[in-house]
C-alpha cells in the first residue's frame, strides 16, 4: 500500500484522540482557555455528565471574528508569540483543543471583544455549519453538544454519566484551586453543584474545594531553594484519607499528576501514616520555565524536570520541616457528644465529724445531740491517695501455664496490655488487636449469611460531596449486607439508619467517609463481596477498641483469649504487629543477670 496524506477531518479526529479522551478532557481545555484569556469569572454548565453537553462562559478578553476562524484551525494559537516553546507561561499553547473538539462534536463558539460586536461560529463535527453576529456580553461562550456522537467506537468506551460528571468536577476543582483569584461555578443538569468567589486566599480556596477542616488541621508550606519555590497547605498526619485522590499537585499553576511528585509526598509522610492512609495536600511548585518541560504529554498532565532529584528533595524537606514544626498537633478532635458529657457536678461539703474527747480514737456520726463531744472538720488522712487503679480480687488469677498469651497484669498508657506468660512478658496493642478480631468476625458473619445490624435511635445525617454520595447510593444494597443501612438525603448528604451491630458505638461519620473513599478506588465491575477484605477492614477499624480506653482485667483477658483462637491475630489490618513478647532471657539481659 502506498503512502498517502490523510484528509484534514481525519487528522483532526486523530488529534482529538490524543487531546479529548473524555468529556473531562474537553472541559479542561475549554476552562484553561478561559483562564488564559484573563477571565475573573468562569461559569460551567454540564448535561448528562458532560457527555450530552458542555458549556463554558467567561468574561475574558474575547476574540475577533478573524481570530475565531483561526482558533478553529489546527496549530493556531495566540499563546506562543515566538518560537521559544520552552518559555511558555500559559496553560495551553498547542493550538489543537478547539479544532479537535469541534471534529468530534457540535461546537458553538461565540465571542466578543470589548467595544465591538459579538460573533458566532457553529462547527458540526468538523464542518462549518453557520456564522454571523450575535448579542453577548464581553467574553467568550463555548458550547459542545453530543461529544463522540458520530464516533460510536469512542463513545461506547465512555463511562456512566455519574463517573464522567465526577471526572469533570475534579478537573474544575483542580483548576479553581490553582486560580483563587477567579470565581468558578458549576451547574449539572440545571442544578448548582459548586460555587466559589474570586479573590480568596489560597488556604481558604483549597479548604473550600477539599475539606473545611483543612484550615484548622493543615500546615502552610513555604520554602524556596535554588530558584525553586514550594508553597501550599498540607494536612496533619492524623488528618488523612483512605485514597490518594485528595492530593493536588501544581507546577507553575498547571494541575499535574506526576509520579515523581506523588512519590515525594509519600516519602515525606513515611512512618507518619498507616500503609493504606494518604495525606491531604495541595502543593504549588514554581520553577523556571527552562527547568521543566510541560509538553511531554498531549493533555499536559505530566511534566519532566531537568533536575528531578532536587525537586523531590525540596518537596520532602519542605513537608518534613513543616510537619516537625507542627509538634504534637493532632486532628483528633473530641466530638460534641463527648464534650457535652463533661459537666460540673455539685460537690457536697464534707460532713462534720465528731471526735471523742475521751481520746478513744473513734469516729462517730451525729446520731444524737452531743454532750461531751465537740464539732471538728475532718482532717486529711496521713494515707496517701492511690497512684494507680486497683480492682478487688473476687477470684484468684488464672495460671499462666494455661494460655499462650498469658494473663493480663495491667495496662500501660491506656493503650497497651501487659500480660504474663509462662515464658515471658507479652505486650499487646489493644486497638490493633481488636481491629483484627472485628475483621475476622465480619468475615465469618459474611460467610454465614450477612452481618447483623443495629438500628440507630436517631438516624445520622452525614454531609459529603455529590460524587461520594453517588458512589454510596449505588452500593447501598450491597452495604446493607454488611449491616450498614444507608439512603440518600438530598444531593450532598447520606442518612445512616443502622450500623453493623458488632461495631458498637463507633464513629459513624468517619466510617461512612472512609467507605466513600474506598468505593472511589474500586472497579465498578466488581461487587463489594469481591472486595470483602477492603470494606470489612474499613468497618473493623472504626469498630475496634480505641487506644486511650481503660479496660478492666476481665476485658483484657477476654481480648487475649479471643486472640489465641482467631486466625491472623498476630497482625492488624494494616500489617502492623498486634503483640510482642519479651522472653525471660531477654528480661534478664536487660538487668544484667545473663
Amino acid at each position: 500500500m502506498s503512502i498517502r496524506r490523510l484528509p484534514e477531518h481525519l487528522v483532526n479526529r486523530i488529534a482529538a484522540g490524543e487531546v479529548v479522551e473524555r468529556p473531562a478532557s474537553a472541559l479542561k481545555e475549554l476552562v484553561e482557555n478561559a483562564v488564559d484569556a484573563g477571565a475573573i469569572r468562569i461559569d460551567i454548565r454540564l448535561r448528562g455528565g458532560g457527555v450530552d453537553g458542555i458549556e463554558v462562559i467567561d468574561d475574558g478578553c474575547g476574540m475577533t471574528p478573524p481570530d475565531m476562524a483561526l482558533a478553529l484551525e489546527r496549530h493556531a494559537t495566540s499563546k506562543l508569540p515566538d518560537e521559544a516553546i520552552e518559555a511558555v507561561t500559559t496553560l495551553g499553547f498547542r493550538g489543537e483543543a478547539l479544532p479537535s473538539i469541534a471534529s468530534v462534536a457540535r461546537m458553538e463558539l461565540e465571542s466578543r471583544v470589548r467595544g465591538a460586536e459579538g460573533w458566532s461560529r457553529v462547527v458540526d463535527n468538523g464542518v462549518l455549519d453557520s456564522e454571523g453576529p450575535v448579542g453577548i456580553p464581553p467574553g467568550t461562550r463555548v458550547r459542545v453538544d453530543g461529544l463522540f456522537e458520530r464516533v460510536p467506537a469512542r463513545r461506547k468506551f465512555l463511562r456512566s454519566a455519574r463517573s464522567e460528571y465526577a471526572a469533570c468536577l475534579d478537573v474544575v476543582k483542580r483548576l479553581a484551586m490553582a486560580n483563587p483569584g477567579i470565581g468558578f461555578s458549576v451547574e449539572h443538569d440545571g442544578r448548582r453543584v459548586l460555587s466559589v468567589m474570586g479573590g480568596e486566599s489560597l488556604p481558604d480556596r483549597v479548604a473550600a474545594l477539599t475539606d473545611r477542616g483543612l484550615v484548622e488541621n493543615g500546615i502552610v508550606i513555604e520554602l524556596e531553594r535554588e530558584g525553586l519555590k514550594l508553597g501550599g497547605i498540607a494536612g496533619l498526619p492524623t488528618f488523612n484519607r483512605g485514597i490518594a485522590d485528595h492530593q493536588y499537585l501544581f507546577v507553575n499553576g498547571r494541575p499535574v499528576k506526576d509520579r515523581l511528585l506523588v512519590g515525594a509526598v509519600r516519602g515525606a509522610y513515611a512512618e507518619l501514616l498507616a500503609r493504606d492512609r494518604h495525606a491531604v495536600v495541595a502543593l504549588f511548585l514554581d520553577v523556571p520555565s527552562d527547568a521543566v518541560d510541560v509538553n511531554v504529554h498531549p493533555a499536559k498532565t505530566e511534566v519532566r524536570f531537568r533536575e528531578p532529584a532536587m525537586v523531590r528533595g525540596l518537596i520532602v524537606s519542605g513537608l518534613r520541616r513543616a510537619l516537625d514544626e507542627a509538634g504534637h498537633r493532632s486532628a483528633q478532635r473530641p466530638s460534641s457528644d463527648a464534650m457535652a458529657a463533661w459537666q460540673s457536678e455539685p460537690v457536697a461539703p464534707p460532713a462534720p465529724q465528731l471526735w471523742d474527747h475521751q481520746d478513744t480514737g473513734r469516729w462517730e456520726a451525729p446520731s444524737s445531740p452531743p454532750t461531751r463531744y465537740a464539732v471538728q472538720e475532718r482532717r486529711p488522712s496521713f494515707i496517701p491517695p492511690p497512684m494507680a487503679r486497683a480492682e478487688p480480687a473476687y477470684a484468684s488469677p488464672p495460671e499462666t501455664t494455661s494460655f499462650p498469651l498469658g494473663v493480663a497484669r495491667g495496662q500501660v498508657a491506656k493503650t497497651y496490655i501487659v500480660a504474663e506468660a509462662e515464658d515471658g512478658l507479652v505486650l499487646v496493642d489493644q486497638h490493633a488487636a481488636h481491629e483484627r478480631l472485628v475483621l475476622e468476625r465480619m468475615r465469618k458473619a459474611m460467610a454465614t449469611g450477612g452481618v447483623a445490624s443495629q438500628a440507630l435511635l436517631l438516624p445520622e445525617v452525614i454531609e459529603l460531596d455529590e460524587p461520594a454520595c453517588d458512589r454510596l447510593e449505588a452500593r447501598a444494597e450491597e452495604l446493607s449486607e454488611f449491616g450498614l443501612d444507608l439512603e440518600r438525603f438530598g444531593p450532598r448528604a447520606m442518612l445512616v439508619r443502622a450500623v453493623p451491630a458488632m461495631l458498637g458505638q463507633g464513629d459513624v461519620v468517619g466510617l461512612v467517609t472512609d467507605l466513600a473513599d474506598e468505593l472511589a478506588a474500586f472497579d465498578e465491575a466488581l461487587s463489594l463481596k469481591e472486595r470483602l477484605d477492603h470494606v470489612a477492614a474499613t468497618m473493623a477499624c472504626h469498630g475496634s477498641v480505641r487506644a486511650g480506653r481503660i479496660l478492666s482485667v476481665t476485658e483484657m483477658n477476654a481480648l487475649l483469649r479471643e486472640m489465641e483462637v482467631t486466625p491472623h491475630s498476630g497482625q492488624c489490618n494494616h500489617g502492623r504487629p498486634t503483640w510482642v513478647k519479651l522472653a525471660h532471657g531477654d528480661i534478664e539481659k536487660l538487668f544484667g543477670r545473663k
